[in-house]
């Protein structure tokens, strides 16, 4: 696995990078092909928390997690703990839908963010690579990034469409006309 390690208003020492990398390491053994996947951390200062994000986009679909706690290595492990529950929590859902014959791709999310904390209205902008997938594949991708909802193109409809979690645990589909 292969480590890009950044500090977002912190210096990210080696004694920490170590860390990062032995914990993401064990994360392995949930991986087929564990050579050619990317994870891509970044730690961040906010006030008198520490905030890790990791995300690790696999051929299939993007697993994430964020984390923030006064103890950098308290959110480290928080954070590997979220993305290996994510792993086994789906795990069967994935290796179910893999087994199927078509394309099973997810959107491929590359954030283009001009984040300034002062800063009032929009902070964040995201462009994505909208896919065609079904419902149970938006379903999985929105849980696996830990959203509460979800843009694709539906592979039958060939429309636009977003899942959403719903109050009572149960989801929603808005469809473009």
């Amino acid at each position: 696995m292969e480590f890009v390690i950044r500090g977002d208003k912190i210096k990210v020492t080696d004694a920490m990078k170590s860390y990062i990398e032995e914990k993401l390491g064990k994360l392995e053994k949930y991986l087929e092909d564990s050579s050619n996947v990317r994870a891509n951390v970044v730690v961040k200062v906010k006030n008198h928390n520490q905030i890790v994000e990791i995300t690790i986009p696999l051929k299939s679909f993007i697993l994430r997690s964020e984390e923030s706690q006064e103890d950098f290595y308290a959110a480290i492990d928080k954070a590997i703990d979220k993305l290996e529950r994510q792993i086994r929590k789906n795990k069967t859902r994935i290796m179910s839908r893999q087994t199927k014959t078509y394309d099973f791709s997810f959107t491929d999310i590359s954030d283009i963010a001009n984040e300034e904390e002062e800063q009032v209205g929009i902070i964040k902008r995201k462009k994505i690579n909208i896919k065609p997938m079904d419902e149970e594949e938006a379903i999985i991708q929105m849980e696996l990034l830990n959203h509460q909802f979800y843009m694709y193109k539906d592979r039958e409809l060939n429309k636009y469409a977003v899942v959403y979690k719903r109050d009572d645990g149960n989801y929603g589909i808005i469809e473009a006309e």
